[in-house]
């Protein structure tokens, strides 16, 4: 069906065909059994303390104000990660914001965190409990001075209605928040998140999204924090502002994070080389360029405990978590693994 579509879906403005995927999804008229994978057992992982069916996430930046999660599980995704949500609702950077690239298989946008606000957000889950695991991305308004105590407050407010808090430090369409990726700011920040988590009683995971863009001698510093500040999980990669010049779209120059098939190879590197570093005491969670099961494979090979997507589902639609799931069970068989646990790490 989507094959069908797309050409009706692509003739429209990015934004606006998000904005009615949203709109459709709201109707949750979608079967789950219709993206059943016989076998599928062999897909199912430990992430972040939850036993879920298989390792494909939706990534952040989808459903950016936790409207339709539940329609989402349904297309089989083993986890959803929803926002990224500010303390504040704010309507992001101005329109157009968003940028197909088609013949690169990519997205660039500069949308800046538009959503509906933590208070919305926390009660439409409480409202409507989620069927699934279920992640929230958390960041600071735009205005904010002081950006960490607008982590905090996300995290006492949503982090009861979470499987799992990410901490979003590496998008490009906010000014001053890739700062977080220094030695004395990520400190300071942890260290505030696990006095809020003591203070509240808070026992969530917590996970880190971290920029594809960091030098290589960053790595260690920061697995160092990680570590040390009992943090669960790393979310590898954000977007990038850089890597245009492989690019061969038209609007391969707008401003802002460039995703997709371009950031594939760039998140698959950085993930061995956290691998090699947490030596499995953190879980990975691989992002960049997933649209197959081959490109799943190689990203939980490389080290990622679980993998999620956006733009491939941009570009394939929701029949993707079927293929990809089906395309791993294969992958799995041929090389005799029973479980897609065993193959973390095997080419790191």
């Amino acid at each position: 069906m989507f094959s069908i579509l797309r050409p009706y879906i692509f003739s429209l403005d990015p934004e606006v065909a998000h904005d009615l995927a949203i709109k459709s999804l709201k109707a949750n008229i979608l079967p789950k059994s219709f993206f059943y994978v016989e076998g599928e057992e062999m897909l199912k992982i430990n992430l972040l303390g939850k036993t879920i069916s298989n390792p494909i996430g939706l990534a952040a930046g989808f459903d950016k104000s936790a409207e339709v999660y539940n329609s989402l599980f349904k297309f089989g995704f083993g986890f959803i990660e929803v926002g990224t949500i500010t303390p504040k609702q704010q309507l992001g950077n101005p329109k157009p914001r968003i940028f197909r690239l088609e013949k690169d298989q990519a997205l660039i946008n500069r949308l800046g965190f538009n959503n509906h606000g933590s208070e919305t957000v926390s009660k439409r889950i409480s409202n409507n409990h989620p069927d699934g695991f279920l992640g929230i991305n958390i960041g600071p308004n735009k205005e904010t001075k002081n950006k960490e105590n607008d982590y905090y407050i996300c995290l006492s407010k949503l982090a009861i209605h979470a499987g799992y808090i990410t901490i979003n430090i590496s998008s490009p369409n906010t000014e001053g928040l890739r700062d977080f990726h220094d030695q004395e700011e990520m400190k300071k920040l942890l260290s505030g998140i696990n006095k809020i988590k003591k203070e509240k009683k808070i026992n969530c995971p917590i996970a880190i999204k971290i920029s594809p863009d960091i030098n290589g001698n960053e790595i260690s510093k920061i697995v160092e924090l990680v570590i040390s500040h009992k943090i669960q999980g790393l979310i590898v990669s954000n977007t990038t502002d850089s890597n245009r010049d492989v690019l061969s779209d038209i609007n391969k120059h707008e401003t802002g994070g460039l995703s997709g098939q371009p950031l594939k190879d760039i998140s698959t590197n950085l993930i061995k080389k956290f691998y090699r570093e947490t030596k499995g005491k953190i879980k990975i969670i691989g992002v960049g360029g997933v649209d197959s099961g081959e490109s799943a494979y190689e990203k939980i090979t490389a080290g990622a405990d679980a993998v999620q997507l956006y733009t491939g589902m941009v570009y394939k639609g929701p029949g993707i978590v079927k293929e990809i799931k089906r395309d791993l069970i294969s992958i799995l068989k041929k090389e005799n693994l029973k479980n897609i646990s065993e193959a973390v790490g095997i080419n790191a």
